[in-house]
């Protein structure tokens, strides 16, 4: 038995003999009931591309794959681009903003696309960004006889696209928004709420953000916590805790628009039960309620890591009753940001924040 989309199942010589199976739509839920159907039948899956990279293959547990040139290789092979090079960024089956992410002076990216509409999606973000000068090339139905090329820039470009295409993209762009964690304030969407800057890159620094871990960023502002720890490398996850709903929304925005589409908001008052085990817990807001703390603790992972930062007097009390408990880093951070005063400048401080850090720790 062979199973494969009906594009690639048309595309079998009738020398192949066996039976053919169609995988419905949506197909990612029914792989499991027909994988448990046909146990006893001899399989064959047709993938395109990698079927390791985002695809089918590590979806079916045990199995002898039988690799071809992956689009990616073909692209690169079409352009004369080094594969080690560039970004390869998949939006099949996921949000089109993880490509904000990649986007940045002179870089190559290649994304795998969903369907013929993603070009125009990709070329849209883009110009919203300040990098409509960038040059796409969308490469239709690589390696087969309709295979096909169309090049131009993001702010002029026409669609739709052919169902089968890959996206290659040199960007041209002077919008800077590193990976490292401290990006300008103004690149968030903000009521106030938003840990500065500067103080922004000293906690997440505490937090020490580590590929494949999860964050809980609990009282989530603005979200930038969790959206630069997620930013760090495209395997941290994170959960911004957020009693706001407007402020929620605003968490959700962020997070696309700088690429991590990924971050989870939950609308709720912490503490909160059901989130998944987090390997750091930051507490940005609402350390004062009753066991807040407590909470955080219990939740980690054992050598994980709590960092809290205080403003207020009372938080800062909590945060010394807590030190002199379990010890920990104590830091106090104070910032002033230069400012016109009449035909001069001079300093203004920012309040000064607390940041408290302490491991969990491991079970002998």
């Amino acid at each position: 038995m062979v199973l494969g989309g009906k594009r690639q199942l048309d595309l079998l010589p009738e020398v192949v003999t066996a039976e053919r199976v169609a995988w419905p739509s949506p197909m990612m839920p029914a792989v499991p009931g027909l994988l448990a159907k046909y146990q006893d039948r001899v399989l064959c899956v047709l993938a395109s591309g990698d079927p390791m990279f985002y695809g089918i293959g590590s979806k079916l547990g045990p199995v002898r794959v039988l690799t071809h040139p992956s689009s990616v290789q073909l692209a690169c092979a079409r352009l004369g681009w080094a594969q080690q090079d560039i970004e390869v960024i998949s939006v099949v089956g996921r949000p089109v903003e993880l490509v904000n992410a990649q986007v940045h002076p002179a870089r190559r990216l290649i994304v795998l696309s969903a369907d013929g509409g993603t070009p125009g999606k990709v070329a849209a973000l883009l110009t919203k960004r300040g990098y409509g000068a960038s040059v796409m090339t969308v490469l239709e139905e690589l390696g087969g006889e309709g295979e096909n090329q169309v090049t131009g820039t993001a702010d002029q470009w026409q669609g739709p696209s052919r169902p089968l295409n890959v996206i290659a993209i040199e960007c041209r762009g002077d919008e800077v928004l590193s990976a490292v964690p401290g990006l300008p304030d103004e690149a968030y969407e903000s009521d106030g709420q938003l840990t500065k800057r500067e103080v922004r890159a000293v906690t997440l620094s505490r937090l020490m953000p580590v590929p494949g871990q999860l964050l809980w960023d609990v009282g989530g502002g603005a979200g930038s916590i969790a959206i630069e720890w997620s930013r760090v490398h495209p395997s941290c996850r994170a959960i911004a805790v957020e009693r706001d709903p407007t402020r929620a929304g605003r968490i959700g925005r962020n997070a696309r628009e700088l690429g991590v589409p990924g971050v989870e908001v939950v609308v709720a008052q912490a503490p909160v039960d059901g989130l998944a085990t987090p390997d750091a817990v930051f507490i940005g807001g609402g350390l004062t309620a009753d066991g807040m703390v407590e909470w955080a603790l219990a939740a980690l992972r054992p050598g994980g890591r709590l960092v809290v930062n205080a403003v207020t007097v009372e938080s800062e009390a909590v945060v010394a009753r807590w030190h002199a408990r379990l010890g920990g880093d104590l830091v106090r951070i104070s910032v002033s940001r230069g400012s016109p005063v009449g035909g001069f400048t001079g300093w203004r401080p920012l309040m000064p924040v607390t940041i408290w850090t302490v491991s969990k720790e491991i079970d002998a």
